[in-house]
């Protein structure tokens, strides 16, 4: 069965908003981990929010590997209204949404990949239908913004994974424990 591997940029706080502010430098050792992470997926989840902002910057973007990889990839947008632009490969999602994600689990195929998306990250994580997080902590304290871990139930995680980049970013892999 299919795993849904949810990757989120996040401050040491917590804060997942805006990662640009946070994530300042971007090492080798970064680079290899994202290029671990989307080798294993084919396909990814967004949220709307985020597929409006990617859907305007990736089409163009030369950012490799994940320009080839968002643009190429099956993709589909959770939202209850067709969005505006048009991206390649993109479904939109409007209703039972974790009937889906288990159908879509059943499908033969790689990962499913969340990025970004910090409300449908969280309205998975509540429904349990996360199966891994892929968090890259950034070595500084936002203080204010949107949090990844502000709503749901506690949850035990298993660290299967932890890498120190040259930067000071920690690179973190778990397992949500059922």
């Amino acid at each position: 069965m299919r795993k849904v591997v949810a990757y989120e940029l996040l401050s040491l706080d917590g804060v997942a908003e805006d990662p640009g502010a946070f994530i300042t430098e971007w090492d080798d050792v970064m680079d290899a981990n994202l290029g671990r992470v989307i080798a294993a997926q084919d396909t990814v989840l967004l949220g709307r929010r985020t597929y409006d902002e990617w859907s305007a910057f990736w089409p163009p973007a030369t950012i490799e590997p994940f320009a080839s990889f968002i643009n190429g990839v099956e993709k589909f947008v959770v939202t209850a209204t067709t969005p505006e632009r048009a991206w390649a490969h993109t479904t939109v999602v409007d209703g039972d949404l974790p009937g889906f994600i288990n159908e879509l689990k059943q499908r033969p195929g790689g990962d499913i990949g969340v990025h970004g998306s910090i409300a449908l990250t969280q309205s998975l994580l509540e429904a349990g239908l996360v199966d891994e997080l892929r968090l890259v902590v950034a070595p500084a304290v936002q203080m204010h913004g949107r949090k990844l871990f502000d709503k749901g139930m506690p949850r035990r995680l298993a660290l299967t994974r932890s890498v120190a980049s040259p930067s000071g970013y920690l690179i973190l892999d778990f397992q949500l424990e059922t």
